[in-house]
Formats: C-alpha cells, sequence, structure tokens
C-alpha cells in the first residue's frame, strides 16, 4: 500500500478552537502533519498556540516562522519559505516553499518534502491562479517528494497522485468552515484511502 502525505496548513488569522481542530485532524489519522503557518504571529503567540497542544501532536507540528522554538518543543520541524528562508541549525527535519520546478531541481538534498504551488486556483487567495499543466507534471519530480497546494480540495488527491503527487496540502478547505471538521475530517479520510488503494 502506498502512502500519500495529507497537510493541513494553518489560517494566518486566529481562529476560534482551532488547537482542538488540529489535534483531531492528526488524531483522526486524516492528516500527516499540521504547519503553523501564522505571519502575524509573536513569538509569545507562537508559544501559546503550541502550548495549547497536547505534547503527543507536537511531532506531527511543523513551523514555517520562530525557528528558535525547535529547541523548546519536539517539533516535527521547519518549513523554510520567502519570509523565512534560512536554514535552522536545531531542526529535526526540513522542508520548502516551492513555485517552480527550477526551485525543486536547485534545492538542497537534505529536504524531506517540498511544497509545490499554486496547483490549482487557490481557495483561501484570490487571483491566486493554477500555475502548472498536471499532465506535464507527471515523471518531473525525480526522487523529489512533491506535495501539492494551492486549491486542494480531498476529492482532487486521485488526480495528484496520479500526476506523480507525493501528497497534498490544504489549507482554505479546512478553515474557512471550520465548524464542518466532522465532515472535513471524513473526506481527507475517503480520498486518501482511495490513493493509497491505487
Amino acid at each position: 500500500m502506498t502512502s500519500f502525505i495529507t497537510i493541513v496548513i494553518t489560517s494566518p488569522d486566529k481562529i476560534s478552537s482551532e488547537s482542538s481542530l488540529i489535534v483531531e485532524l492528526i488524531e483522526s489519522g486524516a492528516v500527516d502533519f499540521v504547519h503553523l503557518r501564522k505571519p502575524g504571529f509573536s513569538l509569545k503567540e507562537m508559544k501559546c498556540l503550541i502550548d495549547s497542544i497536547p505534547e503527543s501532536i507536537h511531532g506531527h507540528l511543523r513551523l514555517h516562522s520562530h525557528f528558535a522554538l525547535l529547541n523548546e518543543y519536539n517539533l516535527a520541524g521547519a518549513h523554510l519559505n520567502s519570509r523565512c528562508p534560512d536554514l535552522p541549525v536545531n531542526a529535526r527535519s526540513l522542508t520548502k516553499s516551492c513555485h517552480s520546478l527550477d526551485e525543486i531541481y536547485n534545492a538542497a538534498s537534505q529536504f524531506e518534502y517540498f511544497t509545490l504551488s499554486p496547483v490549482f486556483d487557490s481557495i483561501s487567495k484570490s487571483g491566486y491562479k493554477a500555475k502548472f499543466n498536471l499532465k506535464e507534471l507527471k515523471g518531473k519530480f525525480g526522487t523529489q517528494t512533491v506535495i501539492g497546494l494551492g486549491g486542494i480540495i480531498p476529492s482532487l488527491f486521485p488526480i495528484l497522485y496520479q500526476a506523480g503527487f507525493a501528497g497534498a496540502a490544504m489549507l482554505g478547505y479546512v478553515w474557512r468552515q471550520p465548524e464542518r471538521k466532522n465532515e472535513i475530517i471524513k473526506e481527507i479520510q475517503k480520498y486518501k484511502n482511495l490513493c493509497c488503494s491505487i
């Protein structure tokens, strides 16, 4: 059985009951990692968010900023992006945001996976349009582990899988209606399992 990596990226905004939904996403097995992406958060606010999540979940959390906190918590690692591009020395593992195949090809080999976006028209960013022809991407990733990002909903998982993506990352689908959490978790599980059975 082939695994299909599922990731949820937090909303940049403060969300009611955010930490409880993060816990449910991980504990249900629907999601493998949650990326803590809060561009406007201070170090103290990020600490408060992490502290609101049980330690048993910390190994599934990846930071997009405030990498110094990797010294204080046993987190999955750091995700490098245009705001925070410098390699932290204290990360258990590293991942990276990319917006072209060249960025992936030219990246160092120490990255566990890359997110490539936008794959579809964004749900959360108005005017952020799909940039890639999925049929042309097939076979282009080589040995790199690449996660599709941008406009992802669970029913698109099989399309991404067939195009050679190792997984999918979601943002808008989860956080635009977090009160639908039970339905969201079931949908993610359904299509993740479908990819694993292909």
